[in-house]
């Protein structure tokens, strides 16, 4: 079991990696206080024997499985949940799932009684690599993603690889999204996933970045938990990739994919990016992009994937599109364009 501690001005909270940290983890996490547990269908069809070792006596509130019911109807629901189950200021919530759990609990730990403690305990590989670290909350709301949230740490995180074994292989594939992202900042994840193209599906290979793409997050978060600058990095591909999740009905991790491949393309065409990198992060991304059991996107239509971007919490009033790309291997920048080119340049290089 591997250990990162990340501090914050907020919380210093833990994130344990390994096939035994529930084990380890929940007989304390679990004592001395009321707990409730937000988990989504899929898991709990899979995962009710677990749970219920584990959080016998507690309440289990279980949520339609999808990002359709990260919304506010969910939330309302859930605090009126934890509401009858009776908790209070000591209590604490384990949001036991992939994005949407992760998300929409740790928002409702966050509101309820102005805050009560939180554990994230991710199921699937995007979660586990990304949304459950760095305290990143929100439901969506008016057709925009993540439009309303609060940054909240956990007091922990437990990642258990062993969750992968029983996900979806384009769940697995959709989480690879989210770990090619950390090639454009990151020069050691980089070198690992070029040499291993061949891997990217492979769990014992995937198992490994894990731990590689949660430490690298925790000292980004560290140096920025509000996302006023280098956090920023951490939104490669999101800009665009977050549009084409709005209008083309892909996951989270596919749409990023998408999104980095034009980004970078964007990049490259106003030299932005360092043509030999860029072109090496391409491969990359189209490997993986090779991989995602779905049918092809259509991009016909780019015009209004952009005005889908003007959404997007990266930009500001000034009307510009904001996004963060790869400038060459181990640095990234902001790439901003007026929503006119930023729409026409989209439709050159999709």
């Amino acid at each position: 079991m591997k250990l990162i501690t990340l501090k914050t001005p907020s919380m210093e909270g833990k994130i344990y990696i390994g096939k035994d940290v529930l084990k380890a983890r929940l007989p304390e996490l679990t004592k001395g206080q009321k707990n409730f547990v937000l988990t989504d269908s899929n898991v709990y069809a899979l995962y009710e024997n677990l749970l219920k070792t584990y959080f016998s006596d507690t309440e289990i509130f279980v949520l339609p499985a999808g990002e359709e019911h990260k919304n506010f109807q969910s939330l309302y629901a859930i605090l009126e949940k934890m509401t009858g189950a009776g908790l209070h200021r000591s209590s604490r919530l384990f949001a036991v799932g992939g994005g949407v759990v992760g998300d929409i609990g740790g928002l409702a730990a966050a509101l309820y009684m102005r805050g009560i403690s939180c554990v994230q305990i991710p199921t699937t590989l995007l979660a586990q690599v990304d949304s459950s670290v760095g305290g990143k909350t929100a439901v969506d709301l008016g057709g925009v993603k993540n439009i309303v949230g609060a940054f909240y740490q956990p007091v922990e995180v437990l990642i258990d690889p062993t969750f992968l074994t029983t996900l979806p292989a384009r769940e697995i594939k959709c989480g690879v999204g989210e770990i090619v992202k950390y090639c454009a900042i990151s020069s050691k994840i980089f070198d690992e996933i070029e040499s291993n193209l061949e891997n990217l599906t492979d769990l014992a290979f995937l198992e490994g970045l894990i731990y590689d793409s949660v430490e690298h997050k925790a000292r980004v978060v560290e140096a920025d938990e509000k996302e006023l600058g280098e956090r920023r990095s951490l939104n490669v591909g999101h800009t665009t990739g977050h549009a084409i999740e709005l209008t083309s009905g892909l996951s989270h991790g596919e749409s990023v994919l998408y999104g980095m491949r034009l980004e970078t393309r964007m990049a490259l065409a106003a030299g932005v990016c360092e043509e030999e990198y860029g072109k090496r992060l391409l491969k990359i991304v189209e490997k993986a992009i090779a991989l995602l059991p779905c049918a092809p996107v259509d991009f016909s239509n780019m015009e209004e994937d952009a005005k889908k971007a003007r959404s997007d919490k990266k930009n500001a009033d000034d009307g510009l599109i904001k996004m963060a790309v790869a400038k060459k291997k181990g640095e990234w920048t902001m790439f901003a364009l007026p929503f006119d080119e930023y729409q026409k340049r989209l439709v050159e290089v999709k």
